[in-house]
């Protein structure tokens, strides 16, 4: 299963990131970080395809993805 980590103390909460994702699966938290923004949240982690799309045009670094490799066996 991917991961998708965001950096809530580093998301300004512009939503360039909600934009792009085909999934839909980013949204606005509700929740503040401790300058006062509105940060984003990924509200399903199983339907991240790992496009990275988020991670290219957030302009704060705020996205680590990691796509976890089957295990052949």
């Amino acid at each position: 299963m991917p991961r998708v980590i965001i950096d809530t103390e580093r998301c300004k909460g512009c939503g360039l990131c909600i934009t792009v994702c085909p999934k839909e699966i980013l949204k606005y938290s509700g929740k503040f970080n401790k300058s006062g923004y509105n940060f984003v949240e990924c509200i399903d982690e199983s339907k991240c395809i790992c496009c990275k799309s988020c991670a290219l045009i957030c302009p704060d670094v705020c996205f680590t993805l990691i796509k976890e490799e089957k295990v052949k066996g």
